[in-house]
C-alpha cells in the first residue's frame, strides 16, 4: 500500500507545482479572468490523472511485479486513457508557464524581481528533466534509475528529481527579499496554530487515556474507548477558541511586544475618545498615540474650522 501511494503521489505534487504555482504567482490571483478555464482544466486534469494512476490495476513501476492494491478500475479502455490525459497534463503545464511569461512582460519593479526567482528555478528544473528524458530515450529502460543504465544518466535522473525543492526555495527568497507576503503574519500564525495543535493533541490523547483509566478503576471494564473519544472530542471543541485566544495573546506579548503594546494603546485611546470633549486635549492625545504606535518621521494635524473654508 505504501508503494502504491508513493507511485501515485507524483501526480498531485507535479501537477500543483507545475500549474497552479505558475498561474497564481506572485499575488495569489490569476493574471486575468480569461485564465479561469485553464485553472479549471488543470484542476480537472490533476484529479483524472490521479485517479488513473492510483486506481488502475497492474504491476507497480520498478517494484519487480508488485501489483497495485488500490487497482479497482479494471476496464479495458483504461489502458488508452494515459495517451489522452498525459498530453493534456503537459499542455496545462505549458499554458501555466506561458501565463507567467505574460505576467512577467507586464510586471514592473518588485513583482518582476519576484518572478525572476521562480523563473530561474523552473528553467533549471525543466532543463534537467528534458536532458534526463532525452537520455532515457537514447537508453530505453522500463523505469528511471534502472541498474543497467549508464552512471551519467542515473546522475541526471537524481539531479532532476532533487531539483524540485528549487521552486519553494525560490519562492522563499522572493517572499523574504521582496516582501511578497507579510512574513510576520505567516510566522505568527504558524506559532499560534502549531502550539494550538500540539496542545489539543495532548488534551485529546491525555483525555482518552485518563477517562479509560478512570472507568477501568471505577467499573473494572475495559470497553470504554468510544465514550472516551467522544468526551475528548467535545472537550477539544469547547477549548478551541478560548485556548487559541490565550495562545495568541501569549505569543503577542512574548514575541510581538511592540505590536501588542500598540494595540493596547489604540484600544485605550478609542475608549477615551468616547468620553473626551475638549478638542485641544484630543489633538494632543492623538499626536502622542500616533507617535507611540506608528513612530512616523513627522506628524501634521489638519483641522477644518467650523465656519471657514480654509485649513490650518
Amino acid at each position: 500500500m505504501a508503494a502504491a501511494i508513493n507511485n501515485w503521489l507524483w501526480v498531485p505534487a507535479v501537477g500543483l507545482l507545475g500549474t497552479f504555482v505558475f498561474l497564481l504567482f506572485p499575488d495569489g490571483r490569476l493574471p486575468s479572468r480569461r485564465w479561469r478555464p485553464v485553472a479549471w482544466l488543470s484542476g480537472l486534469t490533476i484529479v483524472l490523472v490521479s485517479l488513473q494512476v492510483g486506481l488502475t490495476p497492474g504491476a507497480l513501476e520498478g517494484l519487480g511485479g508488485v501489483r497495485n492494491p488500490w487497482g479497482v478500475l479494471a476496464f479495458s479502455w483504461m489502458n488508452t486513457v494515459p495517451y489522452v490525459l498525459i498530453p493534456l497534463f503537459l499542455l496545462c503545464m505549458v499554458l501555466s508557464v506561458f501565463s507567467l511569461v505574460l505576467r512577467f512582460r507586464r510586471s514592473m519593479g518588485e513583482e518582476r524581481q519576484q518572478i525572476k526567482w521562480i523563473a530561474f528555478a523552473a528553467s533549471l528544473i525543466g532543463a534537467l528533466y528534458v536532458i534526463a528524458m532525452i537520455g532515457s530515450i537514447v537508453y530505453p529502460q522500463e523505469f528511471w534509475f534502472a541498474p543497467d543504465s549508464p552512471m551519467w544518466l542515473i546522475s541526471l535522473e537524481y539531479a532532476a528529481l532533487l531539483s524540485f525543492p528549487l521552486v519553494p526555495v525560490a519562492i522563499g527568497f522572493a517572499m523574504l527579499r521582496y516582501r511578497l507576503y507579510d512574513i510576520d503574519v505567516v510566522i505568527n500564525r504558524a506559532l499560534v496554530y502549531g502550539s494550538l495543535t500540539a496542545t489539543l493533541a495532548l488534551v485529546y490523547f491525555g483525555g482518552v487515556a485518563s477517562i479509560q483509566t478512570l472507568f477501568r478503576t471505577l467499573t473494572g471494564q475495559d470497553q470504554q474507548t468510544q465514550f472516551a473519544v467522544v468526551v475528548s472530542t467535545l472537550a477539544i471543541a469547547a477549548l478551541f477558541n478560548p485556548l487559541r485566544r490565550r495562545i495568541q495573546a501569549f505569543i503577542d506579548r512574548r514575541f510581538y511586544r511592540r505590536k501588542y503594546d500598540a494595540a493596547k494603546t489604540l484600544t485605550a485611546f478609542s475608549a477615551r475618545l468616547r468620553d473626551e470633549m475638549d478638542l485641544e486635549s484630543l489633538e494632543s492625545d492623538l499626536v502622542s498615540v500616533i507617535r507611540e504606535t506608528v513612530n512616523p518621521y513627522h506628524i501634521s494635524l489638519w483641522l477644518k474650522p467650523p465656519n471657514e473654508g480654509t485649513k490650518r
